[in-house]
């Protein structure tokens, strides 16, 4: 075997990982014209906001992607393409897949499709099936093991994610797809911070913005309720000293009697103890992940 294989390897992934200007190394650049095409000029939007905003496209080959514009342009060039090359390196099954990105009068980022839309669309469109109980467990629990991954399992870990039922998106088998994380997420109060540099009480602000979200989104899934305006109707619900009376009449009507009671106050406990933590995180995603594990009976495919 030729020794100089291993070395130049190790070179070649060293120069990779290095911050640099150009082009991205092995993802695939569209052309801008094509995506414009695709998406009707950008007439088809899913959501947006001030710092993204999420489009659909239809090529004209027939396939079919999630088109993401970052409105962030005082971000210099190089620094666009050293984080399109720091998400490219994402793989979970539980975060949208990044297939590549286009520069133009936009930058865009391009990811796989998802056929049954988001989360919210499924929460809230009368005209959709309503998720059953155990649907629900398996998004929440895929949620977390996506944050587990960024926030853990990532190198340099990715701080900035923004969690709620507009951009968890649902694949053919309902497993949930987290898709803002990283550059300027739809959630203004998120950050960007390797841990290597930021100081502890930045961590813990930013974890405890993340679990926030977090508790948010099993309240939406428990009642079936919009997360408008931050969950403030929410989260003023499970912080009441009572609400433990009033559990019945928040439920999700659509899911009628079919759900099990203790999953559902296993759940609930996640729900408060993530809210609870306001700026400051009290508790790990990876704590969560496990207590969810051992308590709720999630079928694995």
């Amino acid at each position: 075997m030729d020794l100089s294989v291993p070395k130049f390897r190790s070179r070649l992934l060293a120069w990779l990982c290095r911050s640099r200007p150009g082009p991205i190394v092995f993802m695939k650049r569209f052309p801008y014209k094509d995506i414009k095409r695709a998406t009707d000029s950008f007439h088809r939007i899913l959501y947006s906001n001030s710092h993204i905003a999420v489009y659909k496209a239809r090529f004209q080959d027939g396939g079919v992607a999630l088109i993401k514009e970052i409105r962030d342009f005082s971000q210099a060039e190089h620094v666009f393409y050293r984080e399109v090359q720091l998400l490219g390196r994402l793989h979970h099954r539980h975060l949208l897949a990044l297939r590549g990105f286009s520069i133009g009068n936009k930058r865009l980022l391009v990811f796989e499709n998802i056929e049954r839309g988001s989360l919210k669309e499924h929460l809230n469109d009368p005209l959709r099936t309503p998720l059953n109980w155990r649907t629900r467990l398996q998004i929440a629990v895929g949620v977390v093991a996506a944050l587990e991954y960024l926030l853990l399992f990532n190198e340099p870990p990715m701080f900035h994610v923004s969690i709620s039922s507009s951009n968890i998106m649902l694949d053919e088998n309902f497993n949930a797809k987290l898709s803002d994380m990283g550059f300027q997420s739809s959630g203004e109060n998120c950050v960007t911070v390797p841990h290597t540099s930021c100081p502890k009480d930045c961590m813990g602000q930013v974890c405890g913005n993340i679990m926030f979200q977090l508790g948010v989104l099993i309240l939406e899934l428990i009642t079936g309720q919009s997360s408008e305006n931050g969950g403030a109707d929410l989260v003023q619900w499970i912080r009441e000293s009572r609400f433990c009376s009033s559990i019945d009449n928040m439920i999700d009507p659509d899911l009628g009697n079919s759900y099990d009671s203790r999953e559902l106050r296993s759940l609930l406990a996640v729900a408060k103890l993530c809210v609870k933590s306001g700026d400051r995180s009290t508790t790990s995603i990876l704590h969560i992940l496990r207590y969810l594990q051992k308590k709720l009976v999630i079928s694995r495919d």
